[in-house]
């Protein structure tokens, strides 16, 4: 048997087994019923990564606008090196002539 081999067959019980963990406790027709305290664990849990979701959004937010005020500044600021240039050809052309 070859290193690949191995790795693949360790490879597929990892994820027969990560299935088996994220699967635990669904049986057919709904998940097992489970303790009060389980459930209160869940929910605060589930508060605190919808909190920490909150924050990655509102720091998305506030980058996506920085990004968009920088776009906007470098676009002015090409616009006006583009009215210069074409300034500075006519005064050239004017100086050729």
């Amino acid at each position: 048997m070859n290193p690949r081999s191995i790795k693949v067959r360790f490879g597929c019980r990892d994820m027969r087994n990560s299935r088996v963990a994220l699967f635990d406790g669904i049986e057919e027709g709904g998940i097992r019923a489970s303790s009060s305290y389980s459930h209160e664990i869940d929910e605060h849990e589930n508060e605190r990564a919808m909190e920490g979701l909150q924050d990655r959004v509102n720091l998305l937010k506030r980058l996506s606008g920085d990004i968009h005020e920088e776009v906007d500044s470098h676009n002015r600021m090409l616009d006006w090196m583009g009215n210069d240039m074409d300034a500075s050809r006519g005064i050239l052309s004017g100086t050729m002539d």
